[in-house]
């Protein structure tokens, strides 16, 4: 058997790790690298094999640095089995066909420029189209449910407790008589995260490929987070202001509703309007819908109770597709809440939201997530006064709160519990989907815990195990 680790390696972006056993080979994720421009459009067009030799893919969940090359895969060739669960799959389709827009939309807009230049135009990395090329693809499997990707490979996912769908991955690989479980975690959720279930911890592993995104980091109880939550919607409520929140469309957007809906049925907080603006949030939302058996026992419970019998619906709660509708949002009186991407607040109706309530100080604005550098997104979260939004210059008066604990990744501490769950019979365990930062002292954790033999692969590197 050989590894080889085409992506998310010393980095977290780009998921996408090849195991070659039986003269077969099988694709674990295929991600969209993101980086640089220039750096990020040849690593994604460019396979590092032949796309067509590939047997099958086996896809952890729906998030684009795990399956957002999906699509340039099968336009060059690949035309296997894809496998995952029923709910990453049909998140996946709605997401990869909004990438595939993206990308069309930013080659016309680079196209614009390159023509008044005499340059020759670019193709986009992928179109709508060859989007839609990959749901066919789809092998949709039960959690626990045992199939053969690849000849000699017996596999199930489990519960990663991450987003809708999410799964590790449990390979049972037979090779020259002998048997050994190679273990991918994809990306490992924390346990109490609303709406969905807690991850499943790995047994019987000789070989983990585990994610590292925040090995050097405690995270906060997300009940704490619910509760910084509820206090900055009350407080804005009590000053009439609007709380304006930039959110990614999947899962996150999901897990803010499901906690306005307790509020409210609670009495925490009065019925007021809240908006989920953002038209792929609003097809991941039903898609959350149409999976309810991917939810915990809690979100289960609370809706067999509920009146409206649902997670994501609730009085006062408007989903504004059309442009039309968004637009209205600003002639509605407050207090209200409105939820909208992009999560790091650089694209889409957010911005409008932004510009129209930043120079109020009855408003607030909920930052709930990581925000990379030099977005404008960590310009707020980094209490600058002045906020330029579409070229003109705004003095911010709004509040800016930002809670770290909706994170939906494992802090440090779980990620050595992950590891130790399966120490008597792990021989090694390579670190991926994590910069420097956090792999180094999670390996500094692991090797002080007694698991040494553990590898941080660089890109390209391959394994004879």
């Amino acid at each position: 058997m050989k590894i080889r680790f085409y992506g998310a390696a010393r980095t977290v972006t780009g998921s996408m790790h090849l195991v070659e056993v039986n003269n077969h080979k099988l694709l674990l994720d295929c991600g969209l690298f993101q980086g640089r421009r220039k750096e990020s459009f040849t690593r994604n067009r460019t396979f590092p094999f032949r796309p067509d030799e590939i047997d099958a893919v086996i896809l952890s969940h729906a998030h684009i640095d795990h399956s957002g090359n999906l699509p340039n895969l099968v336009k060059q060739g690949f035309n296997g089995p894809i496998y995952t669960t029923s709910a990453t799959a049909h998140l996946d389709n709605i997401m990869l066909l909004d990438s595939g827009y993206i990308h069309e939309k930013d080659a016309e807009y680079l196209n614009k420029k390159r023509l008044k230049q005499g340059k020759p135009i670019i193709e986009p990395l992928y179109t709508k189209e060859d989007a839609a090329r990959v749901a066919p693809l789809f092998a949709c499997v039960n959690y626990q449910e045992y199939f053969e990707p690849v000849p000699g490979v017996k596999a199930h996912l489990v519960d990663a407790g991450h987003i809708l769908g999410s799964a590790a991955v449990v390979l049972d690989i037979t090779e020259r008589g002998k048997t050994s479980r190679l273990w991918f975690s994809g990306d490992i959720g924390r346990p109490g995260l609303q709406l969905i279930s807690d991850p499943i911890l790995p047994d019987n592993a000789d070989i983990l490929i585990m994610e590292s995104t925040y090995g050097d980091e405690k995270k906060r109880d997300p009940e704490e987070a619910f509760l910084e939550f509820r206090n900055v919607i009350q407080r804005t409520i009590a000053r009439k202001g609007r709380v304006i929140i930039p959110s990614f469309a999947v899962g996150r957007t999901q897990e803010l509703v499901y906690c306005l809906h307790k509020m409210v049925e609670d009495g925490d907080i009065p019925v007021i309007p809240v908006f989920v603006d953002s038209p792929l949030a609003i097809r991941a939302s039903q898609v959350f819908r149409e999976h309810p058996e991917c939810f915990d026992e809690e979100t289960r419970d609370f809706i067999s109770q509920d009146k409206h019998h649902a997670a994501l619906d609730f009085e006062g709660l408007k989903y504004t597709l059309s442009v039309e509708e968004s637009k209205a949002i600003n002639f509605t009186k407050p207090p209200f809440v409105v939820i909208s991407a992009s999560g790091m607040a650089e694209t889409g109706r957010i911005l409008h939201h932004l510009k129209n309530h930043i120079e109020d100080s009855r408003n607030t604005i909920l930052i709930v997530s990581w925000q990379a550098p030099h977005t404008l997104g960590r310009r707020l979260a980094e209490q600058e006064k002045q906020i330029k939004i579409f070229g003109k210059t705004y003095n911010r008066q709004a509040e800016v709160i930002t809670i770290n604990g909706f994170s939906a990744h494992a802090g440090q501490q779980l990620l050595l519990e992950y590891a130790q769950a399966t120490q008597e019979t792990l021989k090694k365990v390579f670190l991926v989907h994590g910069e420097p930062r956090g792999a180094e002292p999670l390996m500094e954790k692991l090797h002080e815990a007694g698991i040494q033999d553990v590898e941080y692969p660089e890109q390209g590197a391959v394994f004879n195990i």
